[in-house]
């Protein structure tokens, strides 16, 4: 379809998206569709998929997110630009990336106008910050500082630091800078370390995991489209884990068909690779299920061919029964349409006994499902390596419980040498702080 799409025809589809799309509701709560083998309704076809949009309100003074029995929380920064991902560096200086799509996706079809409107109107779609702030306790613990540590980035996401060099993934390119512990300001041009999927950017954020030894950085690169209807040509090293070479920058494909892995951590316990994924919309309130698995060297998940191990997506063409028959089924899933954008293995012991060993997840929250699902951070408990029970809530009250207005949007997740859990909170632009009460 032309770019320019007749009014019409988005008016057409902006009257569905207000009074029609939302008659479909689902029929698991995300809880029932959680665990190794969770129930798949049949896939459905819609003119406009099942929609329901909260209006982005952000946080009014003294308000805050709700915490589970036993826990605390506090605002430890406001006032940022879509906080994306938040890492505490050794000498327990945090870093916020602030960021959102650079916006190269071009508006070819009614439902992307649509989807611009939705994020415009959740306050997901507002310019990030393309910087990374620095906070610093202030001396006798009353409250934080906050530096721009770096600035004029493109659509930062993933950061790590190894040994004296903080690696950074924009959406085009992972950048390496120097960094010299206690600083609060990097002025030295950040200098690409391998390029990066780029063009369309459906999906544009980059996460980044370095192995322990620091020789190699895995970076989660999320698909070019919803199912492939962009083409294929599109999609090359795309829904995959790359592994990049620290010493010369050269990249592998890890692993594949997984359509977003938003997040990636090393599981403490067996040291192997997990990643958090988005799956694929538009054929049901109750399908996607989104996941958490490990990760296998070679291995094959699945988008956009099929979802969920061999379930067989049949909008896809040309069909690839051979991909299909490879295809992995994740360890995990966590609900359909929760959106998971934030991942972390706790270790720490702050927390409660109950939230020791396993998984926090910061679930962004999705717009095609009604009642929404996501809003909130939960925490999947961990045996012998791999996740059992339900997800429980830790973290909500993102959204008001009428589902009207959204307050806020956790993403990306860590821990500080305390033990405290560091939330990043794009729509409230905010970072919180969640510890054991006193």
């Amino acid at each position: 379809m032309n770019k320019r799409i007749g009014a019409a025809t988005a008016l057409a589809f902006a009257i569905a998206l207000l009074f029609g799309a939302c008659s479909e509701k689902a029929r698991y709560d995300p809880e029932h569709q959680a665990g190794a083998n969770p129930p798949l309704p049949g896939a459905q076809n819609f003119i406009v998929p099942p929609i329901q949009v909260p209006k982005g309100v952000g946080w009014q003074d003294g308000q805050v997110p709700k915490v589970a029995a036993g826990l605390a929380i506090e605002k430890i920064a406001g006032g940022l630009q879509h906080p994306r991902q938040v890492y505490v560096l050794p000498n327990q200086d945090i870093l916020v990336v602030e960021a959102n799509s650079p916006r190269t996706e071009p508006v070819t079809t009614p439902k992307q106008l649509i989807a611009g409107m939705v994020t415009s109107r959740a306050g997901k779609g507002a310019p990030g910050g393309n910087r990374i702030t620095l906070l610093r306790r202030k001396a006798g613990g009353g409250g934080w500082d906050k530096y721009l540590f770096i600035d004029k980035l493109h659509s930062p996401f993933g950061v790590q630091l190894i040994g004296d060099t903080l690696y950074v993934a924009d959406t085009d390119a992972l950048l390496k800078f120097p960094y010299t512990p206690g600083q609060t300001t990097i002025a030295a041009p950040g200098v690409e370390l391998a390029d990066l999927p780029s063009t369309i950017n459906h999906h544009w954020t980059k996460s980044l995991l370095a192995s322990p030894d620091g020789k190699k950085l895995y970076v989660g690169v999320g698909s070019n489209s919803n199912v492939g209807e962009n083409g294929l040509d599109v999609e090359y090293r795309r829904a995959v884990v790359l592994e990049v070479d620290v010493a010369s920058g050269a990249s592998r494909v890890f692993a594949s068909g997984i359509r977003n892995p938003t997040g990636l951590q090393w599981e403490p316990k067996t040291g192997k690779l997990w990643a958090i994924a988005n799956e694929r919309d538009e054929i049901g309130a109750d399908l996607v299920p989104d996941y958490l698995t490990s990760v296998q060297e070679g291995g094959f998940y699945g988008w956009p061919y099929s979802y969920y191990g061999q379930h067989v997506d049949s909008r896809v063409m040309p069909q690839r029964p051979d991909l299909v028959a490879k295809a992995i089924s994740p360890d995990y899933a966590i609900g359909s349409h929760v959106a998971p954008l934030g991942l972390w293995f706790y270790t720490g012991n702050n927390l409660p006994a109950e939230y020791r060993g396993g998984a926090f997840i910061g679930e962004h929250g999705s717009w095609d499902r009604s009642p929404l699902s996501g809003y909130a951070v939960v925490y999947v408990p961990f045996e012998n390596g791999k996740p059992t029970g339900a997800p429980k809530p830790v973290v909500t009250g993102f959204v008001s419980d009428d589902e009207k207005q959204l307050h806020g949007a956790p993403v990306g997740i860590t821990q500080d040498g305390d033990g405290g859990l560091i939330i990043a909170d794009d729509v409230g632009d905010s970072v919180w702080r969640v510890t054991k009460a006193r």
